[in-house]
């Protein structure tokens, strides 16, 4: 199916789930409301699932890799070998989103959407050896862009028939805080200073580097800021591609999709600008590090429930949600209604 077929066919999540979990939580022996957005997400994965009888089930996070070529430009402290040894262990599933994914019952699924060097274990959808430089000339070509989003959208099809209920993101790639920052700031109309931070920590010297590369690429690029395919070819990551289609087929096959941090929310955002809709099938997760953080939130109508200051990537922040959403299944499933203990029930105080 071509793209523009499958937003086409992408509809609002279904508000009469989403009401009838809210009135199931009124019922819970509690104060109504009291869980807070624990009990907002929990009523959009019921409106995601169109259901109010929500299963978190099995759950997996991806991992999207690739490199980048701006790191030419000294954009990172670190090289493209680091990619690769993150690829590897994430193939031997001992890097840090591996410990984090086991301890919440999540599965792993690294992909190579484009690493300088291939590393066996990952899923192989590899669109290149790693992006050109963005300071210089296009990352990739437009149809390229197109490509790595419907691999995003069939690696969520794959895993809805795997028996997955909900998924993550997440990436590996050194130099993608440069690319996310550079579609950051079209996107949302900022200048790079505005959006930029420092990534894994560069110092004053690397992030007036980073800086001005990324307004170099703006303005040899000139992407068009209604078209966020073009703005991902132009100014993007194989990575960011990838997950931009995750998000879409969390969409289109009706299973909630979650932020991670800065580069995931990015992501999201082109999904959103293609297709508004999509926007129902997002879960936020933590509050990104990084200084275009709380924009895109804004931008996205979302506002995440873990205000941790993490940056780690790799999806760590967004598996971090799993057992919180596991303590509110717990409440919603099992715990005592007014009716078992023969109270009558609180009602909502008049606005």
């Amino acid at each position: 199916m071509k793209l523009r077929e499958i937003l086409a066919q992408i509809v609002p999540a279904d508000a009469a789930a989403y009401q009838a979990c809210a009135a199931r939580f009124d019922q819970i022996a509690k104060p109504i409301g009291s869980l807070g957005r624990l009990e907002e997400l929990f009523k959009c994965i019921a409106a995601i699932n169109g259901t109010p009888k929500v299963d978190l089930g099995r759950r997996c996070v991806l991992v999207f890799c690739a490199d980048n070529g701006v790191l030419a430009q000294g954009v990172a402290q670190s090289t493209s070998e680091v990619t690769t040894a993150i690829g590897r262990s994430l193939a031997a599933g001992t890097a840090s989103v591996s410990m984090m994914a086991r301890a919440a019952g999540a599965d792993v699924f690294p992909i190579d959407m484009g690493m300088g060097e291939a590393v066996p274990g990952l899923l192989d959808r590899r669109l290149g050896a790693g992006t050109a430089d963005i300071s210089q000339m296009p990352a990739m070509d437009y149809e390229t862009a197109k490509r790595g989003i419907l691999i995003g959208i069939e690696l969520v099809r794959q895993r809805k028939e795997e028996g997955y209920r909900i998924i993550a993101t997440g990436e590996a790639g050194i130099g993608n805080t440069t690319t996310s920052s550079a579609v950051a700031s079209v996107l949302l109309d900022r200048s790079p200073e505005e959006v930029t931070g420092r990534g894994s920590g560069l110092t004053d010297e690397g992030l007036a580097r980073k800086q001005w590369a990324i307004r170099r690429a703006i303005e040899v690029n000139r992407p068009d800021a209604t078209d966020p395919i073009d703005v991902l070819a132009k100014l993007g990551g194989f990575d960011l591609a990838g997950m931009t289609g995750a998000f879409i087929g969390g969409a289109f096959y009706h299973i909630p999709v979650v932020i991670d941090g800065f580069i995931s929310a990015v992501a999201a955002l082109c999904a959103v600008t293609l297709c508004p809709a999509v926007r129902d099938y997002l879960l936020p997760s933590h509050m990104t590090a990084e200084p275009a953080g709380k924009l895109l939130m804004a931008r996205l109508g979302l506002e995440p429930i873990i205000h941790g200051e993490m940056r780690l990537g790799e999806g760590t922040g967004a598996v971090a949600l799993f057992p919180l959403l596991d303590l509110a299944a717990a409440v919603y499933n099992h715990a005592a209604t007014f009716d078992d203990i023969q109270v009558e029930a609180y009602q909502p105080w008049a606005k």
